[in-house]
């Protein structure tokens, strides 16, 4: 009973409003901000001035919990769906299931099909002990495929609104380039690294965000270099040196592009977009804007990152290489945030903000 609460105020959308400005708050994921979590010799800490000293410590770990929470409410709306269809249908979910996935499956492999996947093998074990459990393997994996499929098919016809959003915390956006309205209802700011794999793999997925959300969604960027890329620090030198002639996101798509990242290739590429080349070889030599950089990391530090892309959507934060559509998840979630928000605020109130 409590589960299908949950479920059902998540498929009604009924989120908590909240304005977020470019500099995000932070969660309190420790209680109401006014509870005592500790006493020390008579004066009392709150949950407010923990999350506010130290809460950024506890941000991948959070992220972590969410993860696991996320995957148990994924599990639980594909159960409700389920149950919805099997009730339209007057039958069980188990009958369901059997009807249109497990049914419609290919018939296990033959004694021949499975010894080409045995041979496939290192193992010391004979064909004869194996091929039951071969066969076996090779069932589970196509009905998990099936399943899978047809939860996607489910979802699809359905409308999923999900409240459960990530932890969130506080990102200083003074002086960072900014790409779109800074007004707008969604700002992703992204924490990256020029030669990571990873920020080079999901750029063209936040171009694709970008694109289609175009005067929804901002997209900011923070310098983050990694101690085991030689060549990240001064590629990020090179975007902000192209900045200071009004071309950083020109030079920022470049390097995510072209992967030309040592500094002889850098000035190739400024050259490319027309940029004074004297003026350009002077920063990127002298290194003119690697202070800029470096606070970029201290403050990438202090929310306890640990490796990139690092993403922080309204300020609730997502890491790794993510999926487009991951990415589009967090924003749809927080443009409805933001329209609820909206309609819940009376013109009045709207104009005195």
């Amino acid at each position: 009973m409590i589960a299908s609460r949950i479920l059902l105020r998540i498929l009604l959308g009924l989120s908590i409003s909240c304005s977020l400005p470019l500099s995000f708050a932070q969660d309190s994921d420790t209680g109401s901000s006014d509870s005592v979590v500790a006493v020390v010799n008579g004066e009392k800490l709150t949950a407010a001035e923990l999350n506010e000293k130290e809460g950024n410590k506890l941000l991948q770990s959070r992220y972590e919990y969410y993860g696991a929470q996320r995957k148990a409410l994924d599990d639980l709306i594909d159960q409700h769906l389920l149950q919805e269809q099997a009730t339209r249908d007057h039958i069980t979910v188990d009958q369901l299931l059997q009807r249109e996935v497990y049914g419609k499956l290919p018939a296990d492999p033959t004694d021949d099909q499975v010894r080409v996947y045995y041979e496939g093998m290192e193992t010391d074990k004979s064909f004869d002990e194996l091929k039951d459990k071969i066969r076996q393997h090779i069932h589970d994996a196509r009905a998990n495929k099936a399943k899978s499929a047809y939860l996607l098919k489910l979802r699809s016809e359905s409308k999923i609104l999900i409240d459960l959003a990530p932890p969130s915390a506080s990102v200083d956006l003074a002086n960072t380039y900014v790409k779109g309205n800074k007004d707008a209802p969604v700002v992703l700011v992204e924490f990256a690294d020029y030669q990571c794999p990873y920020c080079q793999k999901v750029h063209p997925e936040i171009e694709k965000l970008e694109k289609q959300y175009a005067g929804k969604v901002a997209i900011a960027y923070k310098d983050f270099p990694l101690p085991m890329h030689p060549y990240a620090e001064k590629a990020a030198e090179a975007a902000r040196c192209a900045g200071a002639q009004g071309k950083f996101w020109e030079m920022h798509d470049l390097l995510f592009t072209d992967k030309k990242l040592e500094v002889n290739e850098l000035k190739e590429q400024a050259r490319s977009l027309n940029l004074d080349s004297a003026r350009f070889d002077k920063c990127l030599d002298s290194g003119e804007t690697a202070a800029s950089i470096e606070k970029d990391a201290a403050e990438g530090r202090r929310l306890g990152l640990t490796g990139t892309p690092s993403f922080f959507i309204n300020g609730h934060f997502a890491s790794g290489a993510m999926t487009y559509n991951s990415l589009r998840d967090l924003v749809e979630q927080q443009l409805n945030t933001s329209l609820s928000s909206t309609k819940q605020t009376s013109p009045m109130e709207s104009s005195l903000r």
